[in-house]
């Protein structure tokens, strides 16, 4: 079993365990050791992984780091554990800041056996950042980030080649953070950059109250510009293989979807077309774009993995007053979030990727598919 392997397994189980761990410890035990071992680390090792590693900081004396995963018999890398379900924004890494200089280690995990966040001390020598370079979430797990993990395990470890990139996960990931920020609610240094790049006048309070609105729907309007370009090609095999399966008779759900009565009846907004680009565009960082379709019914606008009905990734109900993302758990149960705009849509970003992983963890064979969802359901009141 490969590493990549091993790390889908290990996510498989979270969901069933979840309402089990109710203390640290027992998060420790079913989670964060997992993890460990997932790493290539013999947890039964005290040569490799030292539990409450002990180290003496200034005049405390006896405090402990949960776990120290050791190389040649000194600390490489340091682990502090939370409780699974605590939110490690609010949670304080104290004891990993104070070992950062009184150890040779130069790496700190913060973890709630779900959530890993990655520090160093990339911007002063022996003193651990305040944000970490590398945040990875089991329960959505990108393939990019499993390749920068993967150099922390045993067989790969370097430390050269992980300090080489840690500045520059750590700044993109930031980076990313702003546009987002900027993306939902422009800043007023934003609004202040481009208005005055395009408008001479004084930029009074109305003015800038104008500009903001003006901004927001010129960066949203920019990057969906960018998205439809890119997926345009896409798009058209979408709609090419929806009528090759029409013609074909394939699905008898699929064939009366498309077929030309339903057909006519159904208008595809710009709004659900915007809202497929998002989506793609989500996906496209794990997954083939390719691989995402859309099909329009009456009620909502489906979009499916690899153009079928047995994969549903997610629900546009947008033709109503109010609007919904349909999102589709395990067992494929439907649950909607109101949304108000279309670029709400990147909220939900990881809940989606991970609909996708679901389906493609799936085995192929020996395991009887589960019929396709009813297509003619009810928008909501």
């Amino acid at each position: 079993m490969d590493f990549i392997d091993r790390l889908r397994e290990l996510a498989l189980c979270i969901p069933k365990q979840l309402p089990h761990l109710s203390t640290e410890e027992a998060t420790k035990t079913a989670l964060v050791m997992p993890f460990i071992s997932a790493l290539g680390y013999s947890v039964f090792d005290p040569t490799e992984v030292v539990p409450e590693f002990t180290a003496d900081v200034g005049t405390k004396k006896g405090e402990k780091v949960d776990y120290a995963i050791l190389r040649d018999g000194k600390p490489i890398i340091l682990f502090e554990c939370k409780r699974s379900g605590c939110n490690l924004d609010e949670a304080h890494a104290s004891q990993l800041y104070r070992y950062f200089a009184t150890t040779p280690a130069r790496f700190g995990v913060l973890t709630n056996g779900v959530q890993y966040r990655f520090f160093s001390d990339l911007e002063a020598p022996n003193k651990m950042d305040s944000r970490p370079f590398l945040v990875l979430d089991l329960q959505s797990l990108d393939e990019r980030m499993i390749e920068e993990l993967k150099k922390f395990s045993k067989s790969s470890f370097d430390l050269e080649s992980i300090i080489s990139t840690a500045s520059e996960l750590k700044y993109t990931d930031g980076i990313k953070r702003i546009l987002y920020e900027e993306w939902v609610n422009p800043s007023e240094e934003f609004v202040r950059l481009f208005a005055g790049r395009v408008y001479s006048g004084r930029l009074t309070q109305a003015i800038k109250d104008q500009f903001t609105q003006i901004a927001k729907r010129a960066l949203h309007e920019f990057i969906n510009g960018r998205v439809n370009e890119r997926l345009k090609s896409a798009l058209e095999t979408s709609e090419g293989s929806a009528a090759r399966d029409t013609e074909a008779g394939t699905d008898s759900d699929d064939a009366a979807t498309n077929g030309s009565e339903a057909r006519s009846k159904v208008v595809t907004t710009e709004e659900e077309m915007e809202g497929y680009y998002v989506v793609k565009a989500i996906l496209s960082e794990s997954i083939d774009p390719r691989r995402v379709f859309m099909r329009d019914t009456r009620s909502y606008c489906g979009i499916l993995l690899d153009d079928t009905n047995r994969k549903p990734i997610c629900r546009l109900w947008f033709n109503g007053s109010v609007k919904y993302l349909g999102m589709f758990d395990e067992n494929k149960a439907e649950t909607r979030e109101t949304i108000s705009d279309v670029s709400d849509l990147y909220r939900y970003s990881n809940q989606l990727r991970k609909t996708v992983e679901n389906y493609d963890r799936a085995r192929p064979n020996g395991t009887t598919q589960p019929e396709d969802l009813d297509d003619h359901r009810h928008s909501p009141e």
